[in-house]
């Protein structure tokens, strides 16, 4: 193997994934969803010196492990600026998924086939997607891929145990980001079947080396795990039991079982796979067949990778609450088990006209969109530039014009190089030029830069119901009522009544829907606007006195922004 090639190879692949992804950075700040949320809590992190349990505006946050609010939270304290690095875990993640792609379908496949499966996932919709937001997925995608690459490493080429102990170290390191780190362990499962039909595979695993993988995956666990149990057990805090008790059995085994959001039907992620996997899905049935083949001739590169996906998609269609975002571990694999075929269907007509057709429709959506918000609904258009906080029509000529040139040029023969200079057009676009436009609207600067107007600096200011971006560009002190508490019904809505009958100098910003019945007879109401997809409005006492009487002031919250 010529090394100059793969680091050529490494170059290539790393300089375009750097262009497209890192594009933008620092020029917007959190966004919904989960976005401000997590930037939130990094801040708060730094700023007070309290790590190891996250809260979110002075309240605990048990929805999720600490790891990726840890890693955004230590870019702050290198970097000084949360615009900027709370992008930057999703950006290394992505950048590392796709260097294990290439890697292991080098080793599996070839050179090529390696080069081809990093592209082909660098390019699907939700891969760019997620490794330009700060979310917590793409930090657990380089998890379990580097899970998954050293189980496969170990099992299907006979390399060291120190890869069978990485993948268990890893697919740990991935619980402690987001619950279901574990799933590249399901590999294992078509592996014995492998094994027990007599596949050939490499002899590995000799009695107790089997329980390395486990072992290291117990400990990876334990770094947070252990800590926080130690905590709480010597605190004897029943707020700190309470965040035991939710994120160890509510948020993990409760969540998947009994879902209290997010319903959809079992066969939602076929919906989610011929729309984000895009433009890779379009290629699933030429490359069925020769899955088929291969599987049919014993390979087991194809078994494995092909049924763990498979596995994946069971394991979460078997879950009430589904989300587009829970079957993304299965992408890379998806991609690294294309690649090899893909540099062969490169050379079908059929494979390059249907790249041309996809980035043909592509470039025709942004044209129609421009010219109906332009010229047949410009009313329409001026709701969409007001609710954006930005003009939105000049990049979608941009996107249609620079697409049709690089259709023109490129014509229907190279339809794949068609789909990548198009959806590269796409998301410099909109990462360079309308982000900055629209960043106002999205991360509610705006709308605090109105309520910080409306409310009185010389009262005590309440938020019920409010959403994380609001505390992150707040200049004053705040009271609130807990984190994310629609779950207990009017209860949050019964404590701010009771906090602002209690004193005459308050105020409250309550969500336009929760203004009945505990609110709607308080004076003062100032209409501040709309954000994050409801209407806020400034009210003060009196509240309604039997909501009150139903209050407690067991969670009222106060946060000071640092």
């Amino acid at each position: 193997m010529n090394h100059r090639e793969i680091i050529r190879d490494l170059w290539t692949i790393g300089g375009l994934a750097l262009m497209l992804i890192a594009a933008g950075l620092g020029l917007r700040d959190p966004w919904p969803a989960d976005e401000p949320r997590f930037a939130l809590i990094a801040h708060d992190m730094v700023a007070t010196g309290q790590w190891l349990f996250p809260q979110v505006g002075g309240d605990l946050y048990p929805d999720k492990p600490p790891l990726f609010m840890w890693l955004i939270a230590a870019f702050y304290w290198l970097t000084g600026s949360l615009r900027l690095s709370f992008l930057l875990p999703s950006l290394l993640a992505g950048l590392g998924t796709l260097m294990l792609v290439y890697d292991l379908g080098r080793r599996l496949w070839g050179r090529e086939a390696g080069r081809w499966a990093a592209l082909a996932l660098l390019f699907a919709v939700q891969f760019t997607l997620q490794a330009k937001r700060a979310q917590i997925d793409m930090v657990l995608v380089f998890f379990t891929t580097l899970s998954l690459y050293a189980f496969l490493r170990y099992l299907l080429l006979g390399h060291g145990v120190k890869w069978w102990a990485l993948g268990g170290l890893a697919a740990g390191l991935g619980v402690i980001t987001k619950g279901v780190g574990f799933l590249p362990f399901l590999v294992l499962l078509p592996y014995a079947y492998a094994r027990r039909k007599q596949w050939t595979l490499p002899h590995v695993g000799t009695g107790w080396t089997w329980a390395i993988a486990p072992a290291a995956f117990v400990v990876a666990i334990g770094l947070w795990l252990v800590p926080m149990l130690l905590a709480v057990a010597g605190s004897g805090d029943p707020s700190l039991i309470a965040y035991r008790d939710e994120i160890l059995l509510q948020q993990t085994a409760q969540r998947y079982t009994a879902a209290w959001h997010h319903h959809q039907p079992f066969y939602y992620y076929l919906t989610v796979i011929v729309s984000l996997w895009l433009p890779l899905a379009i290629l699933v049935p030429w490359l069925a067949p020769r899955w088929k083949e291969k599987v049919l001739a014993h390979d087991a590169r194809v078994l494995l990778l092909l049924a763990w996906i498979v596995l994946v998609l069971i394991f979460f269609s078997a879950s009430p609450g589904k989300r587009g975002v829970y079957i993304f571990p299965a992408l890379p694999a998806l991609a690294l088990l294309s690649g090899e075929w893909l540099k062969h269907l490169a050379q079908r007509k059929g494979v390059q006209r249907a790249g041309a057709i996809f980035s043909t429709l592509v470039v025709l959506v942004c044209a129609a969109a421009f010219v109906f918000l332009t010229w047949i609904q410009p009313e329409r258009a001026a709701e969409l530039i007001e609710k954006a906080g930005g003009n939105i029509l000049p990049p979608l000529a941009v996107i249609a014009v620079l697409g049709a040139i690089m259709l023109a040029v490129l014509k229907a023969r190279r339809g794949l190089l068609a789909t990548a200079c198009v959806m590269s057009i796409v998301w410099l676009v909109f990462s360079v030029v309308v982000s900055p436009q629209i960043n106002g609207g999205r991360s509610a600067g705006s709308f605090v830069d109105k309520l910080e107007a409306a409310a009185d600096p010389a009262r005590d200011l309440g938020l019920v119901g409010y959403k994380e971006q609001f505390l992150l560009h707040l200049q004053r002190p705040i009271v609130n009522f807990g984190h994310a508490r629609w779950r207990e019904g009017p209860a949050e809505t019964y404590d701010a009544a009771r906090w602002l009958n209690e004193a005459p100098n308050r105020q409250l910003l309550v969500n336009e829907s929760q203004l009945d019945p505990c609110f709607i007879s308080a004076r003062q109401a100032v209409d501040v606007g709309s954000s994050s997809g409801d209407r806020w409005i400034l009210v003060s006492a009196p509240a309604s006195a039997e909501c009150a009487r139903q209050g407690s002031p067991d969670k009222v919250f106060q946060y000071r922004p640092r």
